[in-house]
């Protein structure tokens, strides 16, 4: 049976093209309707006028892979198609396809419209499929320049365009590609790996509240060095010497509009093994995709409502009062609010949501400590309870500039001392997610085992998390990443 296929815009009269087997749907239905979040295995062309953080268009991607859909572009894609290391690192490695395809061309600027990996000029055909395979996006737009030294055409910028972007007298001809492409006359995306035994460290020095403190940093590279590796500390500034290395271990709190992630996809781009990898932190710093991942997969949470400005009325109703409000990228205890009162929920809703297209909304689980159950390689590894803030509900009390002023007692646990629905729980969220390092924070009410959120690159400190296991923790992990290195070189080498 043929997966469904479905073309999301803004307003399907974006979309005049009439494909068949082809559903055009908008968006916020896509986002809202439930039929959408049930279907199974659909294949989503995300046509949207934006994909900026946190708009329509960037939630209809993120929430099609929480689905197990598959969209085109991808989240990843998304984030690419805005870095211009990206664009450089693409410019490098087509260099000699770009020179030949564009060899004629009399002008210094030149645009090259992609649709579905083909262009409207067959001499451009080469180019635009090799672009397509690597950003997967159904409409791109590309943008050279002749560089005034080098005399050489250079991949200036690259991005994603809408339907209602396509030019007159360009219709036909996406018409025509749309309906091979969808028919399945695609073209295959080679793969490309590298790898060596060198490991670089990402940390900033200057970070108030670290994933892990200089003690641990010091037990990671003891454990590197003793299974093999060649460790260095690096910072943000050593951006472009991460081809130097054959595996990254980010240390460092990671964001999607933030270095830590253009560090995680260089490196991935560049063969190397990365922890945390590129689709970790796009999946488990968004609280919207993890809602929609735990409710399409029966993963238990506290009920939950994702609020967009058409239902935001509805969130007593469905939740009651008090109710936990969250910042999709919210971490470390903040950009979350307890909203108790109904006079002060509407203008807490409104502010995150000047933020972001769609927030979190929450039922508020009373528990005197949260679990975490840190994760890797799909294996569990260390398991603590954090209790709340003395008179606080959250396990970090900060004022109202955000500082930390307070925080509660921990204890860890071996992981066999755990009881087993709430390791079976944590395990089942984190193998949805990947094989990466992650730290999965669940509620206890009675028999009752509810999942929190999922962390990546989770906090690792000398003296709590490995309590237990002590230097056995960093070993652990330093050998499973030894371990995807030399399968990565003997994949090279064969």
């Amino acid at each position: 049976m043929p997966r469904p296929t479905l073309i999301v815009v803004d307003d399907p009269g974006q979309w005049p093209l009439d494909i068949p087997g082809v559903e055009r749907v908008p968006a916020r239905s896509y986002l809202t309707e439930t039929r959408y979040l049930e279907l199974k295995g659909a294949e989503v062309y995300n046509l949207c006028r934006s994909y900026r953080y946190q708009s329509i268009g960037y939630y209809v991607s993120l929430l099609a892979a929480a689905r197990g859909h598959k969209p085109s572009p991808s989240v990843t894609a998304v984030q690419d198609l805005k870095s211009q290391t990206i664009m450089r690192i693409v410019s490098d490695d087509l260099q000699q396809l770009i020179q030949k395809s564009l060899a004629t061309i009399q002008s210094k600027e030149f645009v090259l419209s992609i649709y579905f990996g083909r262009n409207v000029a067959k001499r451009h055909d080469r180019l635009a499929g090799q672009m397509f395979k690597l950003f997967q996006a159904p409409l791109l737009r590309a943008n050279f320049v002749v560089g005034d030294k080098s005399g050489k055409w250079t991949l200036a910028n690259l991005r994603a365009i809408s339907a209602s972007d396509i030019p007159p007298e360009h219709q036909d001809f996406v018409v025509e590609v749309a309906r091979d492409y969808f028919s399945g006359k695609r073209r295959r995306v080679a793969k490309k790996t590298s790898s060596r035994f060198d490991l670089a460290i990402l940390t900033d020095p200057q970070e108030a509240e670290a994933p892990s403190d200089a003690k641990a940093l010091k037990r990671f590279v003891r454990a590197a060095e003793s299974v093999g590796f060649s460790t260095e500390f690096i910072t943000r500034d050593d951006f472009s010497r991460l081809g130097e290395f054959d595996a990254l271990l980010i240390r460092e709190t990671t964001s999607v509009n933030h270095h830590t992630y253009r560090f995680a996809r260089k490196a991935v781009a560049e063969g190397l093994v990365a922890i945390d990898d590129p689709e970790s932190i796009l999946k488990c710093t968004n609280k919207v995709f993890l809602a929609e991942l735990m409710e399409r997969n029966g993963i238990p949470a506290p009920k939950t409502l994702i609020v967009h400005r058409d239902n935001r009325d509805q969130v007593v109703e469905c939740l009651g009062l008090p109710v936990v409000l969250k910042q999709p990228d919210s971490s470390f205890s903040q950009g979350v609010v307890k909203v108790g009162e109904p006079a002060e929920l509407k203008g807490a809703i409104n502010r995150l949501l000047e933020k972001s297209d769609l927030i979190i909304a929450q039922e508020y689980l009373p528990t005197d400590f949260d679990w975490r159950i840190g994760i890797f390689d799909r294996q569990p590894i260390y398991a603590c309870r954090y209790y709340m803030a003395k008179g606080h509900w959250q396990i970090l009390q900060r004022d109202s500039s955000g500082t930390k002023n307070a925080e509660g007692r921990f204890d860890t646990l071996p992981v066999e001392h755990v009881p087993g629905a709430v390791v079976k729980v944590a395990l089942k969220i984190a193998n949805l997610i990947g094989d990466g390092l992650y730290g999965v924070d669940l509620k206890q009410s009675g028999n009752k085992v509810y999942v929190i959120e999922v962390n990546d690159n989770p906090n690792i400190d000398a003296g709590v998390e490995d309590q237990v296991l002590k230097e056995e923790l960093y070993l652990r992990i330093m050998r499973v990443m030894l371990r995807r290195v030399e399968r990565r070189k003997e994949g090279l080498s064969a």
